[in-house]
């Protein structure tokens, strides 16, 4: 096991469980709004290929990899982007599924960007 993270302060473990459990919360909710709870199409839409993009940096995430945290504060906007537009454009559910969509990056992002600053703030006071 990495021994920063096994000495790291305790804001920066818990932003890592933020990061992981917001992007299983993407993910989950994307499967969930596209096959059953607002599909686009009855029975299911192919847009649900959206959370394969998500499901790389979780093994990133899960083994606290500093990189994955900087790129996955970067994709996640397209997410939010989506989120937003869905939010104003789709009927009830899909427009209510949005909003959490959005509530969710935004808590992956500043997770990310939280973990990334004070990451390096507990290196620099190390060494």
């Amino acid at each position: 096991m990495n021994t920063e993270q096994n000495t790291a302060p305790p804001l920066v473990d818990t932003t890592r469980r933020l990061a992981v459990a917001s992007l299983l919360g993407l993910i989950v909710l994307g499967l969930i709004w596209e096959l059953w709870l607002a599909p686009l199409r009855p029975g299911g839409s192919w847009l649900v290929l959206k959370v394969l993009p998500l499901c790389i940096p979780l093994a990133g995430l899960l083994k606290n990899r500093m990189y994955t945290y900087r790129w996955v504060s970067l994709l996640v906007w397209f997410y939010f982007t989506e989120g937003a537009v869905r939010a104003y454009s789709d009927k009830a559910p899909g427009n209510y599924l949005a909003l959490i969509e959005v509530v969710l990056c935004l808590l992956l992002f500043v997770a990310c960007a939280l973990h990334v600053r004070l990451r390096l703030q507990a290196a620099r006071t190390k060494g």
